[in-house]
């Protein structure tokens, strides 16, 4: 069985996770995990900025196309998953990569998960209808109010997570900032996680995501997410699946409904993306112990770092 130590590259969307994976496995020999929570659904392409095709069909991704849009896949899961797969490239010598943003993906593998309580049905079940009848925004100010480090890793729109919090809050008469503090590990007890994160600034990561909106958008993200529409309005009206309520789903979603035109929508996308960074950067920053590098600008830098980051696990 391998030795060697699991190199997960971290980092906020569009800070240059996926092409600089890619390079460090083509010099190894790696598969590539990928930590993505949107990622994994099919039919979820341009918007979810999947690898190129080129890119999966040389190199083994992990956690990509693996489930139909509906079907459940927690944080847990991806835990016990990527921990599995990468206890099995380990033992066939095969260099494993994690490489991704989902913060409750990558706390959950690096980190285990606290022993938090189990949820309540009648808990829930109020806390459900108040959602509906106070709106999201009330649930959220009342998180911050108690939680705010908790607040800070999401917002009004991730009703699920929002729900969750405040049922462990009164289940345990504790904050989630609190029970996170003593995970109970489930990472292979003999696996070395590299964690590099990448770091740019503020006003560069944002001008990257501007771009990569303006790109997805021509590249058919309007289509893809009108198919999704088309096929998932019910859902999408009764909030029954959380994947689309994804940023650059979501917004176009409503403009289908008239709630905005078509340059409002593109606009929000991008703001709500920098949004989700600013999030990411947050937990990553106050949850995850990172080796934090700067992040590549270019070509030739991604492929020096690639060079330099691949001696860990060559």
């Amino acid at each position: 069985m391998s030795t060697r130590p699991v190199l997960t590259i971290i980092g906020p969307t569009a800070s240059g996770k996926t092409e600089l994976a890619f390079r460090i496995a083509r010099l190894s020999g790696a598969e590539i995990v990928s930590a993505d929570s949107r990622q994994i659904y099919r039919g979820m392409e341009i918007g979810t900025a999947k690898p190129p095709r080129e890119m999966l069909a040389t190199v083994r991704h992990h956690f990509i196309d693996e489930k139909e849009i509906g079907e459940p896949f927690s944080s847990g899961d991806f835990a016990l998953q990527a921990t599995e797969r990468i206890r099995d490239l380990r033992q066939r010598n095969i260099p494993a990569i994690v490489a991704g943003g989902s913060t409750l993906y990558l706390e959950g593998l690096l980190k285990g998960f606290a022993e938090l309580p189990q949820s309540d049905t009648e808990i829930r079940r109020r806390l459900t209808e108040e959602l509906h009848s106070l709106g999201p925004e009330t649930l959220y100010r009342r998180l911050e109010a108690i939680d705010p480090e908790q607040a800070r890793t999401l917002d009004p729109t991730k009703t699920q997570r929002l729900i969750r919090s405040l049922e462990i809050i009164e289940l345990s008469g504790s904050t989630v900032t609190a029970a996170l503090q003593h995970p109970a590990s489930s990472s292979p007890p003999d696996t070395e996680f590299i964690v590099i994160g990448l770091d740019m600034l503020r006003p560069v990561l944002y001008e990257r995501i501007n771009r990569r909106t303006a790109a997805m958008m021509e590249a058919g993200l309007e289509a893809e997410a009108r198919q999704l529409y088309n096929q998932f309005r019910d859902e999408w009206h009764s909030k029954k699946l959380n994947a689309l309520a994804t940023v650059g789903y979501r917004e176009l979603f409503e403009h289908f409904e008239g709630h905005s035109d078509l340059a409002t929508a593109t606009s929000l996308i991008a703001q709500h993306t920098r949004n989700y960074a600013k999030r990411q950067l947050t937990f990553l920053r106050n949850r995850l112990k990172v080796d934090w590098i700067n992040a590549p600008l270019d070509e030739s830098e991604t492929v020096r770092l690639a060079e330099k980051l691949c001696r860990h696990i060559s």
